[in-house]
């Protein structure tokens, strides 16, 4: 956008919201964790020019913050700065300060603003290991295809007693765990939360849809409105988290977007809604060739879905919601109107004909999600050939049914090895994404084999 343009938004912005004093940088690493900073909203200036300094480095970080050296971007290099620039959607209010809790409903208080930056090298170029500019390239690719995406997050979460240790729900309630599935009276109990939530939502512009209870104790799920702005729908999971764990914390609780939090329990997913636009503004999958478009697509999914399982489960702990049984898929395959597989055809008519993809965590990077999941649908649409196995049908976690197929990695160690050596991967990210993630991956995997539990002390000992 011309910088006219860009100096009008934080124009109006700054004329619409007298009292903000502060600003929160929000930076998105590889892994999916936001990391930032505050500053005076006098910076918002800088952001919306030239852009806000920034080490290169916060890229290159593993999930607990420490330097992984191998991903090049450390003291070896210099540690250089690179330039955050203002995604000026994402640019809002947020009901909280620095100081002191701000009631939700309370917006002509706000004193504090957020944007989310998309990173630049020190020449300000776009810089590949930023997973905001790898979603910005695939969507470019699939426009030279005369082709644009509208996409729907759906996001499972866990609210918990402040310290963590407990599911708020089921210690306060006392009934059986299946009872609360899409029950509306354990949304009637966090409804203050759920009220800030939606509050604070709309002022950052997020189009919320529904809240459901899910299947666990003190689980829920938040989907998001349809957006044709993939960019966007990315940045609303980004935004939504951050809105859920502060909302939570005002009300002394704790929001949890770790995949599987309790082995006995369900874990938390982001899936994936996907419809396709041509240049006349139709879904290509409700035209008359729709159906067998969508097939290729999924076809490109499940066909890609082992190589990039490190993305889509890019944490030790993801894998362990991959069970049979728990309605995470463990196989690359597909089906109509069938939960249990990867790739789920929605019972949808019309413009509304789309794929899910079901297998990401909810602590999964959403850039690299979308950016893969868009490549590996345009590779299946370029192919121009369906599955290599038929839809399937039934339980996908029962030995005895059909077409169940191929097993994706049930370990960290060889879902990386498989992303490091993909061509696919390397064209669907870029290459200096790759080599990143895979070096900050093989440091976490490194970090936890490192560390002896507590069984094996009191096995051997």
């Amino acid at each position: 956008m011309p910088m006219e343009n860009s100096n009008s938004v934080l124009n109006n912005f700054l004329a619409d919201h007298p009292a903000v004093e502060n600003v929160e940088f929000v930076v998105v690493d590889p892994s999916g964790v936001t990391r930032g900073k505050w500053a005076p909203v006098s910076s918002l200036k800088k952001a919306f020019s030239t852009g806000i300094n920034f080490p290169l480095s916060l890229h290159g970080l593993d999930v607990w913050g420490n330097e992984v050296p191998d991903t090049g971007l450390h003291i070896s290099s210099g540690d250089k700065d690179g330039f955050g620039v203002a995604v000026e959607s994402s640019l809002s209010t947020v009901p909280w300060g620095h100081a002191e809790s701000i009631a939700c409903n309370s917006q002509q208080k706000a004193k504090t603003a957020q944007v989310i930056l998309q990173m630049q090298s020190p020449d300000h170029q776009p810089f590949g290991g930023c997973a905001r500019t790898v979603l910005e390239n695939a969507v470019a690719r699939l426009s030279e295809d005369g082709l644009h995406p509208v996409c729907a997050f759906e996001l499972e979460f866990h609210l918990l007693k402040d310290d963590g240790s407990a599911f708020e729900i089921a210690e306060d309630s006392g009934i059986a765990d299946a009872q609360f599935m899409y029950g509306l009276d354990a949304l009637a109990e966090k409804l203050p939360v759920f009220a800030d939530i939606r509050n604070a939502a709309q002022w950052a512009n997020l189009p919320l849809d529904t809240i459901v209870k899910e299947a666990g104790p003190g689980q829920f799920e938040i989907n998001l409105v349809h957006r044709d702005e993939p960019l966007k729908a990315a940045d609303d999971v980004v935004l939504l988290k951050r809105i859920v764990r502060e909302c939570a914390r005002l009300h002394k609780l704790t929001a949890t977007f770790m995949a599987k939090p309790f082995l006995d329990q369900p874990g938390n997913g982001m899936h994936v809604h996907i419809s396709l636009l041509n240049g006349e503004g139709d879904n290509i999958f409700s035209l008359a060739n729709g159906n067998e478009q969508l097939t290729h697509a999924a076809a490109g999914l499940v066909k890609t879905m082992a190589e990039m399982t490190l993305v889509f489960v890019n944490s030790r702990n993801g894998f362990r919601r991959m069970a049979p049984g728990s309605y995470a898929p463990t196989r690359a395959n597909w089906g109509e109107n069938n939960r249990s597989v990867a790739v789920r055809l929605p019972a949808a008519e019309g413009a509304a004909r789309r794929l899910e993809h079901r297998v990401s965590g909810a602590d999964a990077n959403p850039y690299l999600v979308l950016a893969g999941l868009l490549e590996g649908m345009r590779a299946g649409l370029q192919a121009g050939k369906g599955p290599s196995l038929p839809a399937l049908e039934g339980n996908a976690y029962d030995e005895d049914t059909s077409n169940r197929g191929e097993p994706l990695p049930k370990v960290m160690t060889n879902a990386l090895h498989q992303f490091k050596s993909s061509a696919f991967a390397n064209q669907a990210l870029g290459k200096e994404m790759v080599h990143i993630l895979s070096a900050i991956k093989q440091a976490e995997i490194t970090r936890f084999e490192q560390d002896m539990s507590e069984l094996e002390r009191q096995t051997y000992l």
